[in-house]
Parts: C-alpha cells; structure tokens; sequence
C-alpha cells in the first residue's frame, strides 16, 4: 500500500495536552500490565499504539473511558484528574469515542436505525438530530446502505458504521481498537483516508491500537511502542521503526513503510 502520510497538514495541530497518564501502574492478579508508565496525547494529534499482544495497549484504551482504573497513578483529560469518574461521566463530559474491534451495531437493525439509535442517547432535539445523521450519511457516503441491516454489510461497511455512531455525540477524544483487522487493501486505504479527514475537518485527537504495524503508521502523527509494560520507543513512523529498541523487541530488523 502506498504511504497516504504525505497527505497530511501537519500546520494546524498543537501542543496542548487533551489527555494524560501519569505514573500509570496496572496489575491482573499478580501480572504487571503497565509499569509506572507516563503518557501525554495532544490536542489533534493522531497517536498509534503498537506492542505484542498483552502488553496493555487495550489496558490503556480502558482506563482512558473508564473500565479500569489504574492500582497506581492518574488518568487527567483536559487538565482534570478523572481517575475515579465513572464511564458515562467521562463520555459525556470529555466528549469520548469508542470504536471496539469487534461490535458496535446492532445487527438486526438497518444503517439508519442504528445511526438513530444512537443519536437518541445523545441528541435530545430531534431536528439536531436529524441534522446530525445527514451530515454523517454524506460524510460516509451511505446514502444507498440506508435500508440494509447491519449483518448484511461487508466489513468495510460495518466499520464505517461503527465510526460514525462514535461520532454522533461529536466526540473530541476517538479511540480505534484494531480497525485494521481483516480488510482488505482498498477499504483499510478508506479508512485511512477518514481518520486524516477527522483530524483536520473534526478536529479530533485520534489513537489507533492495531497490529496492522504498516497500515498504523501510514496515518499517524506519532507511535508509540510499548514492551514489558514500558514505552521503549515514541516519535514519528521514521523514528520508531529506526529506533534500536524497537527493532530488537517488536519490528525486527528488515521492516519498513516504503
């Protein structure tokens, strides 16, 4: 696949911090997922998490919304420590958006009944909401998949579902979990292409996790690569994959985004 990074504006994003983990410990029973682990996400910034399987890059998407809070440390979005809000306060208040690797849609509902049934927990006037699910059918191009259930899409077109109803309640953190995971070529290049969209029409902070290593650094600002509970490696696609630490505990010595 071609590198779409070059497509980027790189101009209109900042250095404010929109998310922190602060002295982040985790444990499973007796197992240390994340060690004392320090993380800041910008302010429209698209962040990509890699790391072997367990290495707590979903630990870290769970204590951003709330299903796990940390056994040491801080979790600070917008400047306020929410370490111990519940989920639903911290997805209405900091305007969260989750898209889970597996799920997301009813099936037995059409495209439409779910973009409605979402926008219903969000949206209280009707004509904002409507407003809302037409400019989301444009944005996604859903005009002719209105009708159809969701068992019934391929799974580009549940993907792109799943994303829109994430952004109903026009969410200002997205987080990706896999969106990569069994597509093909073209509809990961689509997808791609959406998450840059959001960037700079949205003006989201985007974090992707996935193993898809080549398609994640295609479109992100910056990586981070995580091994035994640690950040080993962060910075640009170029500076990750060169980066001797993780070269030896994750890419490997031949890998490359060319």
């Amino acid at each position: 696949m071609a590198v779409i990074k070059k497509f980027k504006i790189e101009t209109h994003k900042g250095e404010e911090t929109i998310v922190e983990l602060k002295n982040i410990s985790v444990f499973f029973n007796k197992r240390q997922i994340l060690d004392n682990l320090n993380l800041k996400i910008t302010k429209q910034e698209i962040l990509g998490m890699l790391g072997p399987n367990g290495v707590g890059k979903s630990t870290i998407f769970n204590l951003i919304t709330g299903l796990k809070n940390p056994n040491y440390g801080e979790v600070i979005i917008n400047g306020i420590d929410c370490t111990k809000l519940p989920i639903n306060e911290r997805f209405t208040k900091f305007r969260l958006g989750l898209v889970p690797q597996y799920g997301g849609v009813i099936h037995d509902l059409t495209l439409l009944d779910n973009l409605k049934m979402v926008s219903e927990i969000h949206i209280k006037a009707k004509e904002l909401r409507d407003q809302k699910i037409n400019k989301l059918i444009s944005q996604f191009e859903f005009e002719s998949l209105l009708k159809i259930k969701a068992k019934d899409l391929s799974g580009g077109q549940k993907k792109k579902l799943v994303i829109a109803m994430a952004l109903i309640n026009d969410p200002k953190i997205l987080l990706l979990d896999e969106p990569f995971a069994a597509l093909d070529i073209l509809t990961i290049k689509m997808l791609q292409e959406i998450i840059l969209n959001l960037q700079s029409t949205e003006e989201i902070s985007v974090v992707i996790c996935d193993h898809q290593a080549r398609d994640l650094l295609n479109c992100v600002d910056r990586a981070i690569i995580l091994s035994n509970g640690r950040i080993i490696a962060s910075g640009s696609p170029k500076e990750v994959i060169s980066d001797k630490d993780a070269k030896t505990q994750y890419f490997g010595d031949e890998f490359n985004i060319n």
